[in-house]
Protein backbone atom coordinates (compact mmCIF):
# COMPACT_ATOMS: atom_id res chain seq x y z
CA UNK A 1 0.00 0.00 0.00
CA UNK A 2 1.75 3.33 -1.02
CA UNK A 3 1.25 6.61 1.81
CA UNK A 4 -1.23 8.23 -0.50
CA UNK A 5 -3.70 5.19 -0.21
CA UNK A 6 -3.07 4.43 3.55
CA UNK A 7 -3.54 8.03 4.66
CA UNK A 8 -6.26 8.72 2.93
CA UNK A 9 -7.87 4.86 4.22
CA UNK A 10 -7.18 6.48 7.92
CA UNK A 11 -8.81 9.67 6.84
CA UNK A 12 -12.16 8.42 6.30
CA UNK A 13 -11.66 6.77 10.27
CA UNK A 14 -11.39 10.57 11.60
CA UNK A 15 -13.33 12.10 14.58
CA UNK A 16 -14.01 15.31 13.23
CA UNK A 17 -17.73 16.08 14.60
CA UNK A 18 -16.97 19.88 15.24
CA UNK A 19 -14.62 21.30 12.48
CA UNK A 20 -16.08 18.44 9.98
CA UNK A 21 -11.95 18.86 8.52
CA UNK A 22 -10.90 15.52 8.55
CA UNK A 23 -6.69 14.70 8.16
CA UNK A 24 -4.79 11.50 7.36
CA UNK A 25 -1.33 10.94 7.72
CA UNK A 26 0.87 8.14 7.26
CA UNK A 27 4.98 7.34 7.63
CA UNK A 28 6.88 4.93 6.80
CA UNK A 29 9.57 3.92 8.67
CA UNK A 30 13.27 3.07 8.34
CA UNK A 31 12.08 -0.62 8.97
CA UNK A 32 9.70 0.03 5.55
CA UNK A 33 6.50 -0.30 7.97
CA UNK A 34 3.47 2.05 7.10
CA UNK A 35 1.95 3.46 10.20
CA UNK A 36 -0.96 5.93 9.43
CA UNK A 37 -3.43 8.29 11.80
CA UNK A 38 -5.89 10.37 11.65
CA UNK A 39 -7.33 13.81 13.76
CA UNK A 40 -9.48 12.76 16.69
CA UNK A 41 -11.27 15.73 17.97
CA UNK A 42 -12.58 16.59 21.42
CA UNK A 43 -15.34 19.03 22.24
CA UNK A 44 -12.79 20.48 24.96
CA UNK A 45 -10.60 21.70 21.68
CA UNK A 46 -7.31 21.32 23.20
CA UNK A 47 -7.55 17.87 24.16
CA UNK A 48 -8.07 16.17 20.61
CA UNK A 49 -4.83 15.17 18.41
CA UNK A 50 -4.02 15.30 15.34
CA UNK A 51 -3.39 12.26 12.52
CA UNK A 52 0.25 13.15 12.42
CA UNK A 53 0.57 12.29 16.16
CA UNK A 54 -1.13 9.18 15.79
CA UNK A 55 0.85 7.97 13.38
CA UNK A 56 3.70 8.50 14.91
CA UNK A 57 2.35 7.33 18.55
CA UNK A 58 1.71 4.12 16.35
CA UNK A 59 5.11 3.29 15.22
CA UNK A 60 6.42 3.99 18.51
CA UNK A 61 3.93 1.81 19.47
CA UNK A 62 5.02 -0.68 17.21
CA UNK A 63 8.73 -0.39 17.98
CA UNK A 64 9.91 1.45 15.21
CA UNK A 65 11.95 4.61 16.25
CA UNK A 66 12.75 6.55 12.83
CA UNK A 67 10.81 8.33 10.13
CA UNK A 68 11.86 7.90 6.63
CA UNK A 69 9.37 9.43 4.81
CA UNK A 70 5.68 11.62 5.66
CA UNK A 71 2.30 12.07 4.07
CA UNK A 72 -0.60 14.38 4.98
CA UNK A 73 -3.69 14.56 3.38
CA UNK A 74 -6.70 16.78 3.89
CA UNK A 75 -9.87 17.93 1.53
CA UNK A 76 -8.70 21.35 1.63
CA UNK A 77 -8.21 23.76 -1.48
CA UNK A 78 -4.35 23.74 -0.84
CA UNK A 79 -2.03 21.01 0.42
CA UNK A 80 -2.64 21.43 4.29
CA UNK A 81 0.76 21.76 6.48
CA UNK A 82 1.21 20.45 10.02
CA UNK A 83 1.00 22.14 12.43
CA UNK A 84 3.95 23.71 14.97
CA UNK A 85 3.75 20.98 17.59
CA UNK A 86 3.65 17.98 14.75
CA UNK A 87 6.03 19.43 12.85
CA UNK A 88 8.00 19.16 16.30
CA UNK A 89 6.70 15.41 16.69
CA UNK A 90 7.71 14.68 12.97
CA UNK A 91 11.63 16.25 13.44
CA UNK A 92 11.87 13.98 16.60
CA UNK A 93 11.76 10.98 14.58
CA UNK A 94 13.04 12.56 11.10
CA UNK A 95 16.09 13.17 9.54
CA UNK A 96 15.79 16.93 8.30
CA UNK A 97 16.39 15.38 4.45
CA UNK A 98 13.25 12.84 5.59
CA UNK A 99 10.34 14.10 2.46
CA UNK A 100 6.98 15.37 3.91
CA UNK A 101 4.88 15.23 1.06
CA UNK A 102 1.27 17.10 2.01
CA UNK A 103 -1.75 16.61 -0.41
CA UNK A 104 -5.10 17.52 -0.98
CA UNK A 105 -8.12 14.75 -1.71
CA UNK A 106 -7.87 16.04 -5.83
CA UNK A 107 -4.22 15.22 -6.42
CA UNK A 108 -2.89 18.39 -5.16
CA UNK A 109 0.59 18.18 -3.75
CA UNK A 110 3.79 20.02 -2.47
CA UNK A 111 7.10 18.17 -1.02
CA UNK A 112 8.88 19.28 1.29
CA UNK A 113 11.61 18.16 3.72
CA UNK A 114 11.57 18.18 7.17
CA UNK A 115 14.33 21.17 7.56
CA UNK A 116 12.11 23.15 5.05
CA UNK A 117 9.34 22.60 6.95
CA UNK A 118 10.15 23.38 10.41
CA UNK A 119 13.86 25.72 9.69
CA UNK A 120 15.99 26.20 13.05
CA UNK A 121 14.40 23.13 14.68
CA UNK A 122 15.15 22.37 18.32
CA UNK A 123 16.34 19.20 19.26
CA UNK A 124 18.22 17.02 21.40
CA UNK A 125 21.82 18.48 20.69
CA UNK A 126 20.16 21.64 22.43
CA UNK A 127 19.67 20.14 25.63
CA UNK A 128 23.63 19.11 25.89
CA UNK A 129 25.10 21.00 29.18
CA UNK A 130 28.97 20.09 27.99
Amino acid sequence: MSLLDAAKAVRENAYAPYSQFKVGAALRATSGRIYSGCNVENVAYPEGTCAEAGAIAAMIASGDRRVAEVLVVANSPSPVPPCGGCRQKIAEFADEDVKVTLCTMDGRQRVMTVAELLPGRFDSSHMDRG
